[in-house]
């Protein structure tokens, strides 16, 4: 039994190429993904959403408490904004604060990134008896509450003579386990093996694997972490509360905490003191953010 085959007529017409296959494969070739107007109508509203609670704080800083206590409350600003900033400014004297809180976060922040990176180094990468076990201890204590250690907490500083110092604050946050796991779980996919057996064989110690091999390695996330702690640390209320409340060096929140006080809270100088202490990490976010985001999108790229 014998088949013909029949071609097609040379003066036929071409088929034309299917969008969809084409799309796809632009896709995964790494082409450039358009949006829709829907995908922008719905990033506008999460971005709107977002900036409002920040909006109407600054909203509620310019008018007074009599409008404020109105309804509908007001969506627009008044002509008190930059009169309340000051007196908040000076009540409260957030210059001696901003200082004292820049210290503070700063110190505890850089402090964490170092040690959380070395500890997880040696929990991803090193060999070592009881790893394991003392990886669940670390994790362990993200369970407790910390409420429960400020009573031991503030009996080890009362002996050590540190009430009303900034050292009370700043050594309790120089270790954090969260940020232990979160670099032993990114040095366990960025960090190849590979590169750790190259630089010891090439004669690298220790340490010099660590600055050479493990701290670029881990650049993007220790970004990331850090500025996690320095927004934590600034953030940080009842621990300096506690300790330091008697000679006039608070931190921000602490600060804060005494603004509008009476038998009528002034709810609009309390509004203009909150957004003076949220605009340094504004501006901390503003500097750093695109080095964090390119840092991360780096280390994708790389994994």
């Amino acid at each position: 039994m014998t088949t013909t085959m029949t071609k097609p007529p040379a003066d036929a017409a071409p088929e034309p190429p299917r969008r969809g296959r084409r799309r796809s494969k632009a896709s995964r070739a790494g082409g450039t993904l358009h949006a829709g107007p829907i995908a922008y109508i719905i990033l506008a509203l999460f971005t709107i959403g977002s900036l409002f609670p920040l909006v109407w704080t600054a909203i509620a800083a310019s008018r007074d408490n009599q409008r404020l206590a109105q309804t509908p409350p007001p969506l627009w600003f008044g002509g008190n904004l930059f009169d309340k900033l000051e007196i908040a400014w000076n009540d409260a004297n957030l210059g001696e604060a901003f200082l004292n809180t820049t210290i503070v976060a700063g110190i505890s922040a850089c402090t964490i990134v170092f040690l959380s990176t070395v500890a997880g180094f040696a929990f991803a990468k090193l060999r070592f008896r009881g790893r394991n076990a003392l990886m669940l201890i670390v994790v362990g204590t993200m369970m407790v509450p910390p409420q429960l250690s400020i009573i031991p907490l503030y009996m080890m500083v009362a002996k050590l003579d540190w009430s009303d110092q900034l050292q009370a604050v700043i050594l309790p946050s120089l270790v954090n386990a969260f940020g232990v796991f979160f670099m032993r779980q990114y040095l366990l996919q960025a960090l190849p093996d590979e590169i750790i057996e190259a630089a010891r064989v090439d004669g690298a110690s220790s340490w010099r694997v660590m600055w050479h091999v493990v701290f670029p390695a881990a650049r993007p996330a220790m970004a990331v972490l850090g500025m996690l702690m320095f927004v934590q640390s600034w953030n940080d209320f009842l621990w300096p509360f506690l300790v330091l409340t008697q000679n006039g060096s608070p931190t921000v929140q602490v600060a804060l905490a005494g603004l509008g006080r009476g038998y009528t809270p002034d709810q609009s100088l309390i509004m203009a003191g909150a957004l003076l202490g949220t605009l340094p990490l504004l501006l901390v976010f503003a500097i750093f953010g695109k080095q964090i985001v390119g840092g991360i999108m780096q280390g994708a790229v790389k994994g």
